[in-house]
């Protein structure tokens, strides 16, 4: 459906020439805190925030090398290996991390596959650039095995979750779990206590796939019972009697009527956690160029892969000449993939091929955050089906597309693309699609429920936004040539999803994700000097977070007033005054340069009358 459009209009000053609006779906409340509007069938977009190592709430940690290694001639891969699992045999410190193995600049040539599999352990290079004299880079010959890939990470077995605590079975008897949802009940509790990792399972039975239009598919396509399975990778946070509590919400609405749903403890078998992957250059050795449409196949096909990992991490990486996967998530929970780019793909321009940032079976609450991928078909896609939810691309970009990013395949759930950019597409069909794929492929149908397309911009392309029966697909302030759910932009013919203000610049919040974030883990956005909230003032998070040089802080007064915001270092200096005057009622952005400033953290802090507000910022050079 169409929505009307605005909730409310702010406008700010009039230097600034832009009217900030919010969504009608999620906003703003007069505390700033996020308030959700649920639709008629009590669908409502959902919290994303929970995506990212440890859920998003600590920032990536910074582990201490205890192992230093240089290149040497010829092969590397058994001497990395060996350093690794010397790293992975130390015992854990308190935080649970063994260690990093520190790779020095220069060429390391790859002949096989590295393999971190023991917790705690963290792979860091010198820096992912080319120049082989200040940078780390792998480089990967050969084909043996065939289609190899050059790291894995975790267990190594795609499991998905599928290891019970014998008598832990037990029924969720809540008539309706709504989307968005972290509380239930079910018919015993007692196997259970605050702190058990919990799968919960809603089975594909013959009334849910008519509930769904057996996937939206055609002829002899139609999914069928036990195909789609929806499962929920969860720690209880609270029992109280027989309900139950977790810590991330559920990413469709279970109804007890089409799937009695269930949950068991896990049993976490070969499960690994707390692994890094940093600063590194994978380079495949592959014979063709990327725009070839006949390219060379006989090399390293997937150049990162976790698999069977929870809370782990990759950043400053930048990988080149795979044939499937730049970055690919199995069997993966709670992992944050920062700041890397996947280039330059080289494989034969067809399916299961060129799937640069690839969530797959059993990913779940994976965020990708500030990546780039270029000549991709694929470059951010949920091909992992109803295994695979809650995975956020935050201010992601792609370059010479293909084909679209997006939830590819058999209903994925909880997909957030948040500032998604395209450039220079290679085609000016769909770049970004939340939609029904119909018989494509293996049947895929419906390819994502409950998703979010916010503040996204496809340049020439156009954004595919449908309507799946029983949920809803939100595009919310996106631009492109076409946004819209209807044929000929979408290619089968279902109810629009819920568009709201395309083409409109000003959204607010700018980034879902980001607010999200904040609104769950500061709670209590301002305090007054006797320590009581203080409602209407507001300070954003700053956005981008990480940011170089320059970056955005809104903040919003409820009264007309006196207003100071200023930066301050770590020491308590301060270094740049942001406003220093009278404001009206409503929101104001301030625009920070921490050009000439070194990196590191800095405070940003707003003062009202007795009002005082402060926000954290790393500033990365």
């Amino acid at each position: 459906m169409r929505c009307r459009l605005l909730l409310s209009l702010v406008f700010l000053p009039v230097w600034l020439s832009i009217a900030q609006w919010q969504s009608s779906r999620v906003w703003h409340g007069s505390d700033g805190r996020l308030l959700y509007a649920r639709d008629e069938e009590g669908n409502a977009i959902p919290d994303f925030s929970y995506a990212g190592y440890k859920n998003g709430s600590v920032p990536l940690p910074d582990v201490a090398a205890v192992t230093t290694l240089g290149p040497a001639p010829g092969d590397n891969t058994v001497r990395i290996q060996a350093a690794l699992d010397a790293v992975g045999a130390r015992p854990p410190d308190p935080s649970g991390f063994r260690g990093a193995l520190q790779l020095s600049a220069g060429l390391y040539r790859i002949q096989g596959t590295l393999r971190i599999t023991n917790s705690g352990v963290v792979l860091r290079g010198a820096g992912d650039g080319a120049d082989t004299t200040v940078n780390t880079v792998l480089l990967a010959v050969g084909d043996t095995p065939h289609q190899r890939p050059v790291i894995v990470a975790g267990g190594g077995s795609e499991t998905r979750w599928s290891n019970q605590v014998p008598g832990t079975h037990v029924l969720i008897t809540s008539d309706t779990v709504l989307v968005g949802s972290r509380s239930f009940t079910v018919d015993d509790a007692t196997p259970f206590v605050v702190g058990d990792n919990v799968i919960l399972s809603h089975p594909c039975t013959p009334e849910w796939l008519q509930a769904v239009d057996y996937g939206g598919t055609a002829g002899d396509t139609l999914w069928q019972p036990g195909e789609q399975p929806i499962p929920y990778n969860r720690t209880i946070t609270g029992i109280s009697g027989n309900s139950i509590t977790i810590d991330a919400p559920v990413f469709t609405t279970l109804v007890r009527s089409l799937a009695q749903c269930s949950m068991y403890r896990y049993a976490r078998t070969g499960i690994r956690t707390l692994i890094g992957i940093e600063d590194l250059r994978v380079k495949i050795e592959a014979g063709s160029a990327t725009t070839d449409p006949n390219g060379d196949e006989n090399h390293a096909w997937d150049a990162v892969r976790l698999v069977q990992i929870e809370d782990a991490w990759v950043r400053r990486c930048t990988v080149l000449g795979f044939g499937q996967a730049g970055f690919e998530t199995a069997t993966a929970t709670r992992v944050t993939i920062d700041s890397c780019g996947a280039l330059d793909p080289v494989s034969i321009i067809t399916g299961e091929r060129r799937y640069n940032f690839n969530v797959y079976t059993a990913s779940q609450l994976i965020l990708f955050r500030a990546c780039h991928a270029d000549y991709a078909r694929h470059a951010y896609i949920s091909n992992g089906s109803s295994w695979t939810s809650g995975c956020v691309f935050l201010r992601c970009s792609a370059r010479y597309s293909y084909a679209a990013s997006e939830g590819h395949r058999r209903w994925s759930t909880g997909l957030l693309f948040d500032n998604h950019r395209e450039e220079q597409p290679s085609v000016t069909g769909i770049l970004l699609g939340l939609y029904n794929r119909g018989d494509y492929g293996t049947g895929h149908g419906w390819g994502s429920a409950h998703s979010v397309a916010w503040n996204c911009d496809v340049a020439s392309g156009s954004l595919a936004l449908q309507k799946p029966p029983t949920a809803q697909n939100y595009a919310i302030g996106c631009r492109g040539t076409n946004v819209s759910g209807r044929p000929p932009v979408a290619p089968f013919d279902q109810p629009e999803g819920w568009i709201e203000g395309t083409g409109l610049t000003g959204l607010r919040p700018g980034s879902l994700y980001q607010a999200q974030l904040e609104s769950r883990l500061m709670p209590v956005a301002v305090e007054s000097p006797i320590g009581n909230p203080v409602r209407g003032y507001h300070l954003e998070q700053n956005y981008p977070n990480p940011f170089n040089p320059k970056t955005a802080i809104g903040y919003h007064l409820p009264v007309a007033g006196e207003v100071r915001v200023a930066v301050y270092d770590v020491a308590g200096r301060e270094v740049a005054v942001l406003a220093a005057e009278e404001k009206p009622a409503g929101w104001h952005t301030a625009t920070f340069d921490a050009s000439g400033l070194a990196s590191g953290v800095y405070v940003c802090r707003l003062r009202s009358g007795t009002v005082s507000i402060s926000r954290t910022m790393v500033y990365v050079r």
